[in-house]
């Protein structure tokens, strides 16, 4: 799919339901990947990589240089690969500024010992909403989109706009608050910012669960049609009306499955916990939490 000089291929793990994007420059063989997945099978703690190999056989293939491995946000319901494609491949891995406060408020939740570092260090760069990544002939703009999480961003390349969990197709909605830090108010603000971009501008979603009644998986939508059709937050809503009505949803909502493993991968770029003393990480899971 062209975005001005731009190539963006998607690639979606059903298991998780996570689209992971490759961004590609045509003429100078650069690319950027944003929300990568590393495969992790919870009964025997155990994780692979057949996603993350996927996308490496891809930008191999294709002769490109990575230049960024992109976070739209610290991800609850899958693991990062981000360690594991720089590893392979080079680039520097990219959050949101914020990701300190994602890491002090869930190390205090998960006890992290005292060489977990709070500010983000973790990562090569730290955006903020001015930031402006050089990207071959072009550049990546950052927005701040908190409310799903208080560290999420949205990154602009082209025409098209990787927005993470802000919003799912129409059909579905939006993205739950109900996480440590989370907001409605944040979200629907963050929305609106969104829906402050050109009409044409494309939508690139981190997720899609087939809403009822459509059979495919979709991620690619654009500002007119989330401002026409999204069923949470269309045009004329208010505020108010959309806090009512996500408090009241995500009321509903069971926590996802992986989230307090995929916490402790991702909010350390996706590294693993640190060996203890017998060789063998573990990911902790907290027992009657008030």
């Amino acid at each position: 799919m062209p975005s001005s000089t731009h190539t963006i291929t998607a690639f979606f793990d059903e298991t998780t339901f996570t689209a992971s994007y490759v961004v590609e420059d045509r003429h100078q063989q650069t690319c950027a990947i944003i929300d990568s997945v590393l495969d992790f099978d919870p009964a025997s703690g155990h994780t692979s990589t057949v996603n993350a190999d996927k996308i490496i056989a891809f930008i191999k293939g294709k002769h490109l240089t990575l230049t960024y491995i992109l976070e739209t946000h610290v991800h609850a319901d899958h693991f990062s690969a981000a360690s594991y494609l720089k590893e392979q491949l080079g680039g520097k891995t990219v959050i949101g500024e914020h990701i300190s406060q994602v890491q002090s408020t869930f190390s205090k939740l998960l006890n992290t010992d005292d060489s977990f570092a709070h500010d983000g260090s973790q990562f090569d760069l730290l955006v903020n909403e001015s930031s402006i990544l050089p990207f071959a002939q072009d550049s990546i703009r950052v927005l701040h989109t908190p409310g799903h999480t208080p560290a999420c961003v949205s990154y602009l390349i082209g025409d098209a706009a990787f927005i993470g969990d802000t919003l799912f197709m129409p059909d579905y909605g939006t993205a739950r608050c109900d996480f440590p830090g989370g907001d409605a108010r944040a979200l629907y603000q963050s929305i609106q910012k969104i829906f402050s971009l050109p009409d044409t501008t494309r939508l690139f979603l981190c997720h899609d669960y087939k809403a009822p009644n459509r059979h495919e998986y979709v991620w690619e939508t654009s500002v007119a049609e989330q401002k026409s059709h999204n069923l949470h937050i269309h045009s004329g809503i208010t505020e108010e009306e959309f806090c009512t009505m996500r408090q009241q949803k995500d009321a509903t909502l069971n926590m996802p499955k992986l989230i307090w493993p995929s916490v402790q991968v991702n909010m350390r770029a996706g590294n693993m916990p640190p060996q203890e003393s017998n060789g063998i990480g573990y990911l902790k899971i907290p027992i009657n939490l008030p």
